[in-house]
This record gives C-alpha cells, structure tokens and sequence, in this order.
C-alpha cells in the first residue's frame, strides 16, 4: 500500500513537472518576443543619438558643436526624466493593468524618438529627450516586476538576459540601420531618417501590446483555470504574490532603509556610466581608430552581437548555480580590463578593438545579472516596485556621468572618460563581493535560528518582505 501511495505521489509530481513546463513554454512564446521586441525599440531610440552624430546632426542644429557639450547635453538630458520618474512610475504601475502600461509607456517613447526628426535647435532636441525619458522610465524597472508575477527564481536569470540582452542586439542593429541610413540620398537629412525609421516601430508595437500582452496571473485570459492555478502557485513560491493592484505603503520605506538596495546603486552606477559611454560614443571611438564614419558604424556590430552570446551563457550559468555575486564580479572584472586596455595601448588598434568587446560583454552581462538579482532579493511586490528602480534610479546618475566625460577635444585617447569608467568597472566588482558576501552570511544566520527551509515552499513575506525568517536570499 505504501508502495502504492509513493508511485502515485510521484507521478503526481512528474504530471505537475510536466505541466509547469508546459506552462512556461506558453508564458516564454508569448511575453518573450513582446517584451524584448519592445526593449530592442527603447534602447534603439534612447541610443540612436551616438550614430546621428556621425550623420552631421551637431552641424545641421548645434552650430557645429565644436567642444561636443551641447551634444552631451541632449544626450544627457534623458537621463534626468529618467531618473526623477523611475520610482512613482514604478510603483504606480502596480494599479494599472501591465498590457496598458507597457503599452501606453511603448507609445509615448516612440512619439518621443520620431519626433527628434523635427528638431531644429538645441532646445527643440533637448524636450524630445526629456520626454523619451519620462516614458521609457514608465517601462525599464517595470518589466522585471513584471517577470516576477511569471517566472520562479530559477528562472528570472536567463529571461532577463533574454530581455536585457536585446540592449545588445539594438546596438549592433543601430550599427546596421545607421550604415544603410547613411547610404540613402534624400532631400531629408539622414539623421531625421534615422529618428523617423527607429521610432515608428516603437508605437506600432506599443499597439500591438494593448492587444497581446498577458495581464497579471490571476487575471488575464490568456491563461485556462488549471494553468492559472499552476502560475498563481509558482509566483507564491519563496515568497508572497500581492493580489490585485495594491501598494503596501510600509514596504516603500524598508525599501529606502535597505543598504543592499544602496550598495546595487553603486555597481548599477559604474556600469552605467559605463554603458552610456558606449552606447552614445562607440561609433566615435571605433572612428578614432582611422576608419571612415560609415565603417565605424558597421564595425559596432561585431561587439554588440558578442555581448548579446555572453551575457545569455552567464546567465544561464547563474540560473543552474543559483548564484549571481560572483558571475557579476567576473563580468565587470572583463570589462574593467577592456578599459585598461584603451588607457593603456595607445597604437595598436587590433588591441583597441579588442577592448570594446570586453567592455561591452563584461557591462553587459553585470547589468542583466543584476536585474535579475534585485527582482528576486526584495521578497515582496512592493518592495521591488521600489527597489528595483531605486537602483535603477542611483545607477542612471553614471548615465549622466557618462555622457560628458568624452569630450570632443580629448580625441582620441580620451584618457579621462576611459580612467573613470576603468575606475567604476572594478569598483562593481568590489561591491558585488561585499554584496554576494552579505547575502551568504545573512542566509546561514537564518538557517541557525529558524532552519532551513523546505525547497520552493511558499514564504509569507507580505508583512516582512524579504525579512521574513523563511525568505532565503540568492547570493
């Protein structure tokens, strides 16, 4: 009899394996392609501004520019918006059903990037720029929330990179849109074609969103009622799912008391100061090397799609070890290197190349790695409402950073702009042991006091959050 049980048991559990499985595959089909064909189109329009410069956008509207500050203005002007409105939209986006607001957020960004096409002056550009920021802020730190309500911890790291990693895929397709832009021979500039060709998809996708997007587990109808049993199950696994659109006003403050989240800033910081600078100034860099502008953009590709493989192989290896700190120490070791290479070979260019593939596959991967991370090490939905783009929030400050430390006429050594992004890279990598370490040793604390605690149970962290005596924290 007890044979008998234990056969039944366990095909039970096999059934359910089988049906969880299922289940993901459906959820991966559908969000998947939506969610990463809609970050493609935001980073494009955010970083298209660096391959419009090479396409004589400071000569038609910045008076030539000749130091290259008003350029780092505009540039740097979407990151104001983006900073200041992370948090609230964030948080707000939690009473809202999530197809509405990626796509009213897909909209608004992609109005925004079109209609830098009809700047005729600094100020013209600069107010495109701010409202690309309002609204992509709508979107970013929304989107691993978002992935919490669908994939368990095991999981999340390999989606994001998925999703993260088409940061990479847009930078080596903006290499391939900009080199043919370049080649057309209009009455309209081609920088305007550039803004006008990568920012209708934007909205026609924003559209399609409304239509395609799964709102939240236990209320869309793109789910059956068995399945919806499974999803709700799944979300609740090692912690508490919200129900509803509610915000637990307690949990915003243990947000902003939380050190972690501070320490994820720092890291998110440096990697974006460095990420900025490449996004807007690879093209000019690889340019210094000696090569013509439509070459330089072509050969922004290689290093981009290079990324895009490394970032999905340490993520997925993160996801089977269950461990993050210290793949991202790696990653941002890598790229801290690429930035020790450029300070220090000055003429070898086959070196210097070589570097800008370091650099964008360590910062990169250290990005995707630490979304990840922080959409499951806050316990509660609330607390990564807050959390998430908290860090976001302190992070994009390197994004401002990073778009005025390569002024024109430090060309071509930039020794100051590659010195601190050296600097910040390998400050990531410091941070992300203390914060590997911190995790390790808050994890044992808790299992002497209380216990470990049985596999993917349920953890009720709507009172705690991630304080909750079961919550176990991924290191």
């Amino acid at each position: 009899m007890d044979l008998e049980n234990k056969h039944t048991s366990l095909t039970k559990a096999s059934d359910e394996k089988l049906e969880s499985k299922r289940l993901v595959r459906k959820l991966d089909n559908r969000i998947l392609p939506i969610a990463c064909l809609l970050y493609l189109f935001a980073y494009l329009d955010r970083s298209n501004l660096g391959n419009a410069r090479l396409q004589g956008l400071p000569e038609d509207v910045l008076g030539g520019d000749p130091t290259g500050k008003l350029f780092d203005w505009v540039n740097s002007a979407f990151f104001f918006s983006y900073i200041i409105f992370q948090v609230p939209a964030t948080i707000v986006s939690k009473l809202f059903q999530p197809r509405i607001w990626m796509a009213a957020a897909a909209i608004g960004w992609g109005l925004s990037s079109t209609l830098m096409s009809t700047g005729f002056n600094f100020s013209g550009l600069l107010t495109a720029r701010v409202f690309l920021g309002v609204f992509e802020a709508g979107f970013g730190p929304a989107i691993p929330l978002y992935f919490s309500f669908f994939y368990t911890k095991a999981e999340m790291g390999l989606r994001m990179a998925y999703w993260f990693g088409f940061a990479a895929v847009a930078g080596a397709f903006g290499g391939l849109i900009a080199f043919g832009v370049q080649h057309i021979h209009s009455f309209v500039e081609n920088w305007r074609l550039l803004f006008i060709i990568e920012g209708i998809p934007a909205v026609l996708l924003g559209i399609m969103t409304i239509f395609f997007l799964p709102n939240r587990p236990e209320s869309t109808t793109f789910l059956d009622e068995r399945e919806r049993a499974i999803a709700i199950e799944r979300m609740n696994r090692s912690s508490s799912g919200d129900t509803g659109a509610v915000v637990n006003q307690a949990h915003i403050g243990m947000a902003f008391r939380d050190w972690r989240i501070y320490a994820g800033g720092v890291i998110y910081f440096g990697l974006n100061c460095a990420l900025a600078s490449i996004s807007a100034f690879l093209p000019t860099i690889i340019k210094t090397f000696g090569f013509t502008s439509a070459v330089a953009q072509l050969l922004t590709v290689p290093p981009y799609a290079v990324a895009a493989v490394v970032l999905t192989s340490f993520s997925y290896a993160s996801d089977k070890l269950q461990s993050r700190g210290i793949f991202m120490a790696i990653a941002s070791g890598i790229g801290g290197i690429g930035y020790l290479l450029l300070l220090t070979v000055p003429s070898n260019n086959h070196v210097r190349y070589f570097a800008t593939f370091c650099i964008t596959s360590g910062t990169y991967t250290t990005i995707g790695i630490i979304i990840a991370w922080f959409a499951h090490n806050l316990g509660s939905e609330t607390k990564k409402a807050t959390g998430i783009p908290m860090f976001m929030a302190i992070g994009q400050c390197g994004s401002v950073l990073g778009s005025h430390i390569f002024p024109t006429p430090e060309g071509p050594r930039y020794i100051k702009g590659f010195a601190i992004s050296c600097a910040l890279e390998f400050l990531a990598v410091v941070c992300s042991i203390i914060l590997t370490i911190s995790y390790r040793m808050e994890n044992a604390r808790r299992d002497r006091l209380y216990g470990k605690p049985e596999p993917g149970a349920k953890v009720d962290t709507r009172e705690l959050a991630d304080k909750a005596p079961a919550f176990r924290y991924m290191p």
